[in-house]
């Protein structure tokens, strides 16, 4: 049986469920979400208006037994680059419509009046439910609400109030594994697009498991084996992460002087210790929640984490990312005013990376005091009031700094910085300014041979390996949201010449394919030219692949040096 693409149009209500068309036979998650975009979606359009597509696709192994595959990605046009976006999570949803043979959800059009629907999706068909009760409720409660209505498996994916209030620093929760509202496609507003369209959630349940149809079960299993192995055996995969979760990066990236400071200002945090993952565990451990958590059905890696607060309440998780946001960034000390920070922004539905990065700037404005931990929660409240200070924090660190006078944001394409100073660490720098999806560093993490010597060597501080080093993974990640594994399978296919073999023999042994690795890179280079190619047509030129003029003229300390790869070489990174 041939997998499906639903269709639903919030203008007419109208639901359909069709096969997959052919031309998408080898798309699934990015490659899909993406594909889809460039064909149906006018790139000069109102991202939050009629003409924008929200589309949701797991990825290619999703629901299979391949190890930390169950990604789903979430694509569309972004409100706050204005340019092609796609966002992926963990949590069960993914796998959810993999064992219902779902290859992709399309929500379309825009309710002729002010509306708010929850898509149900289950074993006997497709619904729109009006829901005007969920109005204003945050992603926790939503989520709950939901499960109670629909069965405690069912998977959720939501948007908070910042969604329904059209926030461009908005995301999507999806459920984990325990139900609750933990997972993020948060990156690029797709929330504000979902809340756009009316739609406040989508219910996924199925009593199907591991469903999806694999065409030689037996080479597949043992493809699937062979993988699990090299992640359990690499000492990132299998080790540090399993041990200590993404904050471990806290206290690396501050000793190798790359970790953002008070706004970019230096490259060291003073109290990076205390906002550690090592720090992390052991309060976690006390109070009785946990170093690691499973985010996804399948993980053999284990990266998250839950982190009881004084308050009664439990984060999970507190990534690095989002612990650098709301703590380095603004020299915050206390993983307790942080754990604060996330759960009040995921209960919002904002990416915390640009919410972060938008507190700062409003610290550099005056507003907040730096450090203050209880301040910048304040602020935060305001958001969920949709007052005008709140509208702000909720439209972004580029929006904030335009509206309080700030020059100095360290965005790309309007898009924050993550937890990676680009001077310091130049390969990201090439990802920041080349990936069509704006600032983001899961598209090309140049942190493997610059910071971690994972696939190699390629010196942080020089500017020679960077482009090619940058170009190298952001192909290869292009295909790993394609697939549904997790970013973190890299370390594994970097270090190991069977990886990616590997992981085009599951490829074709699900599928009945005979792709080399090649074939397989050539899906990840074509989807990294269809973004391109989107944004080119949405307007973007080479001026937008540049970074911030302050990181070419600042110094960073302690390395004094700045960011010195040139527009030439930038502007032959698509040269392939």
């Amino acid at each position: 049986m041939a997998d499906k693409i639903i269709r639903v149009n919030m203008s007419t209500k109208e639901i359909s469920v069709k096969d997959l068309e052919e031309r998408f036979t080898h798309l699934g998650g990015r490659g899909l979400t993406s594909q889809i975009v460039y064909e149906e979606v006018r790139p000069t359009c109102n991202p939050l208006g009629e003409e924008n597509k929200l589309i949701f696709s797991p990825g290619l192994l999703t629901g299979t037994m391949a190890p930390s595959s169950g990604r789903l990605s979430i694509g569309g046009k972004s409100p706050l680059t204005k340019g092609i976006k796609e966002s992926n999570a963990g949590g069960i949803a993914g796998q959810k419509m993999a064992n219902l043979g779902i290859r992709a959800i399309v929500v379309e059009g825009l309710p002729m009046e002010v509306d708010l629907q929850v898509l149900i999706v289950n074993d006997e068909g497709v619904k729109l439910q009006h829901s005007p009760e969920l109005k204003g409720k945050g992603c926790y409660e939503t989520t709950d609400i939901l499960r109670q209505q629909y069965g405690d498996k069912a998977a959720v994916c939501c948007i908070g109030p910042a969604g329904e209030m059209l926030m461009t620093s908005a995301g999507i929760a999806t459920s984990d594994t325990e139900g609750n509202a933990s997972r993020f496609a948060a990156r690029g507003g797709l929330g504000a697009v979902m809340g756009s369209k009316g739609l406040k959630a989508i219910v996924i349940e199925t009593s199907k498991k591991r469903s999806a149809k694999i065409h030689d079960e037996e080479s597949f299993k043992k493809a699937a084996k062979k993988f699990t192995a090299m992640l359990q055996n690499h000492p990132v995969t299998g080790e540090g992460l399993t041990k200590y979760g993404t904050n471990i990066l806290m206290n690396i990236i501050n000793e190798a002087g790359g970790l953002p400071t008070k706004n970019f200002a230096t490259g060291r945090f003073e109290h990076a210790d205390p906002i550690g993952g090592e720090t992390l565990a052991k309060i976690a451990e006390e109070r009785g929640g946990s170093a690691t958590h499973r985010c996804m059905p399948g993980c053999v890696i284990g990266c998250s984490n839950e982190y009881p607060l004084p308050s009664g309440k439990t984060i999970s998780p507190i990534e690095y990312e989002t612990a650098w946001a709301f703590g380095a960034h603004c020299e915050v000390s206390s993983l307790d005013d942080i754990g604060e920070l996330n759960w009040l922004s995921n209960d919002l539905g904002l990416d915390t990376i640009e919410t972060g990065g938008t507190l700062g700037v409003l610290m550099e404005a005056g507003i907040i005091p730096w450090g203050d931990g209880k301040k910048a929660l304040e602020a935060l409240e305001e958001v969920g009031k949709g007052s005008p200070l709140g509208r702000i924090i909720g439209q972004g660190s580029v929006f904030a700094g335009q509206a309080f006078g700030i020059t100095r944001i360290a965005a790309v394409k309007g898009q924050h910085m993550p937890a990676y100073d680009p001077r310091g660490i130049k390969g990201i720098g090439v990802t920041y300014a080349t990936t069509p999806m704006g600032a983001d560093h899961t598209a090309g993490y140049c942190i493997t041979a610059n910071i971690l010597k994972v696939g190699g060597i390629v010196d942080p501080l020089k500017r020679e390996g960077q482009l090619d080093l940058s170009r190298n993974l952001q192909i290869a990640s292009t295909l790993i949201d394609s697939t549904g594994f997790c970013l973190f399978v890299a370390f594994a296919i970097l270090d190991n010449e069977d990886a990616m073999p590997t992981i085009v023999e599951m490829l074709n042994t699900r599928f009945g394919w005979s792709l080399s690795v090649e074939d397989a890179l050539a899906l990840g280079k074509r989807t990294l030219k269809v973004e391109r190619d989107f944004n080119v047509q949405a307007g973007f030129t080479k001026e937008h692949d540049r970074l911030p003029e302050f990181l070419m003229k600042e110094k960073l300390a302690p390395h004094d040096i700045h960011f010195d790869i040139g527009e030439e070489e930038l502007d032959a990174f698509y040269n392939f």
